[in-house]
């Protein structure tokens, strides 16, 4: 990365890093993005990107990891953390303020195979009953979105197929790549052909913060995408189910 097009100052560095490290909120409840090795370190798409960021910056990293979005919005939005790697949604909105995407996902309906339901539109209708990870983007989205299905939440994106079986509810939600998974993981289960939202992957940091400093941020991540990082990352990380989202307009 040709550091000097991100413009960086001595305090835009103090402004992002104000502890004199880069602290990113990691989720690893979201495959696509981050994920423990065998030796229990995360790796994936978002700590690339976090590192490629602190090393710009001429600072350090210090990761923390969550399972879950919410931890990881609330760690950001509470400053406790500098950056996090969120689907970007108003709710959110709140407390982080946004890059552009740098990854698009697809968000997926998983079903029985004995299921009538064959299209997303016949999903939300009264008397059907939907797994979800509380807090996550498509939990958000479908609370919004959703008039006449009942939303049944578990705390963890791993966990939604579990309790979708175990409570014998209709439909489980979630990142395509991770349905995917879990319809070869347990026996009889389908997806819904499609996707019933596309998930637009951010960057983010503590609402409050200079506008220079997300300007930065977007900035990073717009030189990430244009130069194949991001590309490059997806594709040693072996991620399918996920693109590099279109360059945001100046």
């Amino acid at each position: 990365m040709n550091h000097t097009t991100l413009d960086l100052t001595p305090e835009l560095v103090r402004i992002l890093a104000p502890t004199g490290v880069l602290r990113a909120a990691i989720n690893v409840g979201n495959p696509i993005l981050a994920n423990l090795d065998p030796a229990g370190q995360p790796v994936g798409v978002s700590i690339d990107m976090a590192g490629g960021l602190a090393e710009a910056l001429g600072v350090g990293l210090k990761m923390t990891v969550f399972k879950a979005a919410a931890a990881s919005v609330d760690a950001v939005t509470n400053q406790q953390c500098d950056i996090g790697f969120f689907a970007i949604d108003p709710v959110r909105g709140a407390g982080i303020d946004f890059t552009a995407a740098y990854v698009v996902i697809e968000g997926a309906y998983l079903v029985r195979n004995e299921s009538r339901l064959k299209t997303h539109e016949e999903v939300d209708v009264p008397g059907h009953r939907v797994a979800v990870a509380k807090g996550s983007a498509y939990d958000l989205f479908l609370t919004r979105e959703m008039k006449n299905a009942t939303l049944v939440h578990t705390p963890f994106s791993s966990d939604v197929v579990n309790l979708f079986i175990e409570q014998n509810l209709d439909v489980a939600a979630g990142v395509k790549q991770q349905m995917e998974a879990d319809a070869l993981r347990v026996s009889g289960l389908r997806l819904l052909p499609g996707h019933f939202m596309l998930i637009q992957q951010a960057m983010g940091l503590p609402k409050g913060r200079p506008p220079e400093a997300l300007a930065l941020l977007r900035r990073y991540v717009e030189m990430q995408k244009a130069s194949g990082f991001v590309a490059a990352s997806l594709a040693r990380h072996g991620i399918e189910g996920a693109a590099v989202a279109s360059s945001a307009p100046d």
